[in-house]
């Protein structure tokens, strides 16, 4: 027996019971005609001219139906006479290269073929000018070529920072359209003022570009699209604030609010900038966020697919796999902490051969008692947070909380013969 089954292997692991989270739920049902109501209602396409070519911006998260809406932006922009293609706007995501831009687009099902017009990438920037606070600002060169930009983008919490405008459209504006460069710039001096940095760099693109449109999609608890709302570019400042607010309250959340462990079975870049988001786990890598659950012990078991490698977030946990850590890849995840100038997202916790002596270490480390009375929840990732599985000891507070809704009796996890969940 090796030296961590004889620390590790008689820590027991509790029975669970699977659960419903159950949280508000509007929902647009028809994403192509909600998106051309708001387009043609507010003729933000009008202006369009004949052969006008027109940058359309793809960004790394997993936003819901956004290789559909891309492809219909792309459809209405050609109805209008224009000439549209795809730009990858990621700041420093896909390894900070042109072509691992375009790997992260095609992992979300955002390809030429399905949108039916031409992905242009490269990390090549030019400055348009300065913000009013001193920064450089930089703009994707094949968008600044083009003779107008349609911006879109998620509009959420930001996992690092809070502010008037976190995450949404005028950070896309700035960081997504930067590329590499401009979210170096946009970070450069720290999470503490970026608040100010978003805005302040966007409205210099919002002055000196043609941009012909603002798409923000707003999301439900279940990562469903259920408000699209679109403005022109004098608006999005102005606007973007209450949209950012609603998202806020509409964002799930875990209804425990302090046990003893999490066990996320996944993280990636398609699911929130950090891997997780910090706004669900209740741990951040800046001190300029906080709320949320209070957790001891955080575990994660895999990294998606979709991530292409960048692992991300993993520095927030204090345990994880060696199935994780053999498909984290350094020259895809570093890029995205040294452009951020954050490095505690990169960090490694303690890696252990399988999910079960993970669960097991994070179980011993959380001072317990009676290891049997852990308070434990596992969630898939902190998108998907409809179903869950809570340890027995938290049933009472379940049956409390009238938005759980109990599924299963107490049952032990099954564990395959490599011991891990899956």
């Amino acid at each position: 027996m090796d030296i961590f089954n004889q620390l590790l292997g008689d820590v027991p692991i509790p029975r669970f019971i699977k659960a419903r989270q159950n949280f508000p739920r509007p929902k647009i049902e028809d994403i192509e005609g909600a998106l051309d109501k708001e387009l043609k209602e507010k003729k933000l396409l009008n202006n369009i001219k004949a052969g006008q070519r027109i940058a359309i911006t793809a960004g790394s998260r997993g936003v819901a139906n956004i290789a559909r809406i891309i492809k219909e932006v792309v459809r209405l922009v050609k109805e209008a006479g224009g000439e549209p293609f795809i730009v990858p706007a990621m700041g420093s995501h896909g390894g900070a290269t042109a072509k691992g831009q375009v790997e992260v687009l095609h992992g979300m099902g955002i390809t030429e073929e399905f949108c039916n017009a031409p992905i242009f990438s490269s990390m090549e920037v030019v400055c348009i000018g300065e913000s009013e606070n001193g920064l450089p600002v930089y703009i994707d060169k094949y968008a600044n070529e083009a003779d107008g930009i349609i911006v879109m983008n998620r509009i959420k919490p930001h996992v690092g920072f809070r502010g008037p405008i976190e995450s949404g459209v005028t950070k896309m504006i700035t960081i997504g359209l930067g590329k590499q460069k401009g979210a170096e710039v946009c970070h450069s001096r720290g999470f503490g003022e970026m608040a100010k940095n978003i805005p302040a760099i966007a409205k210099v693109v919002i002055e000196k570009k043609n941009i012909v449109a603002a798409i923000g999609f707003l999301e439900n608890a279940y990562d469903e699209t259920y408000k699209i709302v679109a403005m022109n570019k004098d608006e999005l400042l102005d606007m973007e604030p209450a949209l950012q607010q609603e998202a806020k309250d509409m964002l799930a959340k875990i209804y425990f609010n302090k046990f003893d462990v999490l066990i996320v079975d996944e993280i990636g870049k398609n699911i929130t900038g950090t891997g997780m988001d910090t706004n669900i786990i209740g741990r951040y890598h800046t001190p300029y966020a906080s709320g949320g659950p209070e957790i001891t012990k955080l575990l994660v078991l895999d990294l998606t697919k979709e991530s292409h490698g960048n692992g991300n977030g993993i520095g927030l946990a204090d345990f994880t796999t060696r199935r994780f850590y053999e498909k984290m890849k350094f020259d895809q995840t570093y890029p995205n902490s040294i452009t951020s100038t954050v490095q505690i997202t990169i960090k490694l916790p303690m890696i252990l051969d399988t999910d079960k002596l993970a669960i097991q270490g994070a179980i011993k480390t959380s001072n317990l008692e009676d290891y049997n009375d852990a308070k434990i929840v596992r969630i898939k990732n902190t998108l998907e947070l409809e179903y869950i599985y809570f340890s027995e000891s938290l049933l009472e507070e379940a049956k409390a909380n009238p938005y759980l809704e109990i599924l299963s009796e107490p049952e032990y996890f099954n564990f395959n013969d490599r011991d891990n969940l899956f």
